[in-house]
């Protein structure tokens, strides 16, 4: 599905479906013989979504085959991302910070699993039709939440701020920020006035999260890169009769300010570990098989 200035989608379809891509990784690690989190939200998702119609694009690859093989390492990377955040959030609710805002939620269903402190909300800005989607197929599991739970449903591309205050954030408080597998799917003029509001709406204390892509990531040659592998993919899953989405299609492929100088700059304190860092951290097992994509992550305070 091609990109368009004002596009939207549900859980299946374009951008929303890579949510169900993360939603097979985390149901994939936290049925593993030593999973970094458990995660019993996850398959409830792809059970509802599968009930509706959808299949799972990584269906069907042999054993050893190029498609299997890339759906180990994504789902590798995926896993030691999600710890990465997880523990971000650990730190966060023991600094005191009690307001959260996830950006782009998709599947994410931290707001559910994790052992957030008493008087914790967590607000979750997304797409009408993917917020729906979760909250109705976690209430038909009769799933509460931890936190206190606050669906935003809207575009980031429109005025999420307001929308934000209107349903009960304060941005008086301190607040810690999530920014997880977005990036990419924004324009770079887009990124930016991202990080302008979210700065506006932060008091002192408060603490972002990014998983960010600087113009290395961007680069002609990473995009060739890229490209043949997933060219060599297609090939071999359409002579099995298969279709493989290539995601990076959905991007917009420009070239954007770092996020850790963007912070830097606006009188954030930033940390920042590569992506292969964190997957060799996390996931050593494989961290030597899987390509380092460029990404990086970042963790900001704003004094």
């Amino acid at each position: 599905m091609a990109r368009t200035d004002d596009d939207s989608w549900d859980i299946t379809e374009s951008v929303g479906a890579t949510a169900l891509g993360v939603a097979m990784a985390r149901a994939a690690e936290s049925a593993s013989d030593k999973p970094l989190f458990d995660d019993p939200c996850a398959q409830l998702f792809i059970d509802a979504a599968t009930a509706a119609g959808w299949s799972s694009p990584f269906a069907g690859g042999a054993a050893g085959s190029a498609q299997t093989q890339r759906m180990r390492m994504v789902w590798a990377y995926a896993a030691a991302r999600t710890k990465w955040f997880d523990e971000f959030f650990a730190s966060t609710s023991a600094d005191g910070i009690r307001q959260v805002v996830i950006l782009a939620a998709g599947l994410d269903a931290r707001a559910w699993r994790l052992p957030w402190p008493d008087g914790t909300v967590v607000f979750e800005i997304d797409q009408p039709k993917v917020l729906a989607f979760k909250e109705e197929t976690l209430a038909a599991h009769d799933i509460q939440p931890v936190a206190r739970h606050v669906g935003v449903p809207i575009d980031l591309r429109q005025d999420w701020p307001e929308a934000l205050r209107r349903s009960g954030f304060d941005p008086a408080q301190p607040t810690a920020w999530l920014a997880e597998g977005l990036l990419p799917y924004l324009p770079a003029e887009a990124q930016d006035l991202l990080f302008d509001r979210i700065h506006e709406l932060s008091a002192p204390g408060s603490r972002v999260a990014v998983e960010g892509f600087g113009a290395n990531y961007f680069s002609e040659e990473n995009q060739r890169i890229r490209k043949a592998r997933m060219d060599a993919i297609r090939e071999e899953a359409a002579k099995a009769g298969q279709q493989v989405t290539d995601v990076a299609e959905l991007f917009y492929p420009e070239p954007r300010e770092d996020v850790a100088e963007w912070l830097t700059r606006h009188g954030w304190q930033a940390g920042v570990e590569t992506s292969a860092e964190v997957t060799a951290r996390y996931k050593p097992e494989v961290a030597g098989e899987v390509p380092d994509i460029g990404s990086e992550f970042v963790d900001a305070k704003l004094s």
